[in-house]
């Protein structure tokens, strides 16, 4: 956010933030010196998005990934729940344009988030897995060993120890 706030300033164009790091340009913005912002974000992990469903598809991702992160075990709310309450859409148009867009389902976008999520907290190793599996809302040890081979090919057993042995 501070990047982004530093190649605002150096602009004269006038603007607003929100809290999920989007700004609007009020008024009439000069399309140069708008063009010239685009080009001082290149580089910095921050993108421009002008198609609202873009925006719409990255506040779906970044809803997820809030969840995953600050909700201990996962299953208590559903994630249909969870999107519609922030998102102030139904599940059924939020869930089309997502696939429409990404080529895959929410579903398979929190497994995933879900999985990058346990990689995480295998590597920092102070928890045991079933305290993993349970954080993140699987039924058991066994699920999320069996979605993390299915997404990454490798046990979370094995995951770490090929980390453990590059750290050598």
């Amino acid at each position: 956010m501070k990047v982004l706030e530093e190649c605002l300033k150096e602009t004269s164009l006038k603007y607003e933030l929100n809290g999920w790091g989007e700004v609007k340009f009020t008024g009439q913005p000069d399309i140069t010196e708008v063009n010239e912002f685009k080009n001082k974000l290149q580089g910095t992990g921050i993108y421009v998005i002008e198609d609202p469903r873009n925006e719409l598809i990255q506040r779906i991702k970044d809803t997820i990934s809030e969840m995953i992160l600050l909700h201990d075990n996962f299953k208590s709310k559903k994630i249909s729940t969870y999107l519609t309450e922030k998102l102030n859409y139904s599940y059924s148009y939020l869930s089309k344009i997502f696939s429409e867009y990404t080529h895959y389902s929410i579903e398979q976008f929190v497994i995933l988030k879900k999985i990058d999520y346990a990689k995480k907290l295998i590597l920092e190793n102070k928890l045991s897995l079933t305290q993993i599996s349970y954080k993140l809302g699987y039924s058991s040890v066994a699920h999320l060993s069996q979605q993390f081979k299915k997404t990454t090919g490798l046990t979370p057993t094995t995951f770490y120890n090929i980390i453990e042995k590059r750290k050598q």
